[in-house]
C-alpha cells in the first residue's frame, strides 16, 4: 500500500516552497500531520522536485530517545509520544540550521525503522542549501515543543481522509513486523492519543494540505 498522498506534487505547493528562499537565504519549512497522514512522502517529494542543491529533509524522528532509555524511563509502550523524544535537542539543531555558519556542514540524525533506533550524523546539511524541510508530528505543539514553530518560516499541516490514514498506518506497522492484532492495538493505545494532540495543533499551521487518498 502506498502513502495517502499518491498524486504528483501540486504545482502550487512547489511554487510556494520555492518562493520561501527566492532571495537565496536559508529558510525552514515545517511539514506536520497525524501519524499516517503522508507528511514524510510530501516532504520527500518536495525535496526531490526542488533538487539536492536547493532542499534537504530533516526529520524530527531522529530525536527519538533510544530504546534502552525508553525502557529505563518506563515509556517504551508509548514510543512515539511527545515525551519519548529529545525535544530540547531538536530545538538546538533547528537553531543551528536557522542560522548556518558560512561553509559549515551540520549533521542531523535520522531514525531507522528497521532497527527502531535513531542514528546520529546521517543527514548532511550544507550551509549553501537554502531550504531545510523539517518533517515531524510535533512541530506545532505547545509546551517543550513551542520553540519549534518559532524557528520555522512556514508550516504546512497534512490532513488526509481518516480511512486512508488508518489503512496506511496499519500497513506500515505490519510491514515492520507487527501482527495485525498488535498493529491495531498499537494504533488504538499509542498512535491515536498522539493524533488527537497533533490534530489540535493544526490551528498554528500556515497552510492546510489535503491528502488525496
Amino acid at each position: 500500500m502506498m502513502d495517502p498522498i499518491t498524486s504528483s506534487l501540486p504545482d502550487d505547493l512547489l511554487r510556494r516552497a520555492g518562493g520561501l528562499f527566492a532571495d537565496g537565504s536559508r529558510r525552514l519549512l515545517g511539514i506536520t500531520g497525524e501519524p499516517g497522514s503522508g507528511k514524510s512522502t510530501l516532504a520527500a517529494r518536495l525535496s526531490a522536485a526542488l533538487g539536492p542543491e536547493r532542499a534537504v529533509v530533516v526529520p524530527m524522528d531522529g530525536y527519538h530517545l533510544a530504546q534502552g532509555e525508553l525502557d529505563r524511563l518506563g515509556r517504551a509502550d508509548r514510543k512515539g509520544a511527545p515525551d519519548t523524544f529529545d525535544a530540547a535537542g531538536f530545538v538546538s539543531l533547528l537553531r543551528r540550521l536557522r542560522h548556518p555558519a558560512d561553509g559549515e556542514t551540520v549533521y542531523a540524525p535520522c531514525f531507522r525503522r528497521e532497527i527502531e533506533e535513531p542514528v546520529a550524523g546521517c543527514i548532511a546539511v550544507s550551509s549553501a542549501t537554502p531550504l531545510v524541510i523539517v518533517e515531524g508530528n510535533y512541530l506545532l505543539l505547545d509546551g517543550p515543543w513551542s520553540a519549534v514553530r518559532q524557528l520555522l518560516d512556514e508550516s504546512w499541516f497534512v490532513a488526509t481522509p481518516e480511512p486512508d490514514r488508518q489503512a496506511w498506518l496499519l500497513a506500515r506497522h505490519m510491514a515492520f513486523g507487527r501482527s495485525r492484532t498488535e498493529a491495531v492495538a498499537w494504533i488504538a493505545h499509542t498512535d491515536e492519543p498522539n493524533a488527537v494532540l497533533i490534530r489540535a495543533s493544526r490551528v498554528h499551521a500556515d497552510l492546510l494540505v489535503t491528502g488525496t487518498g
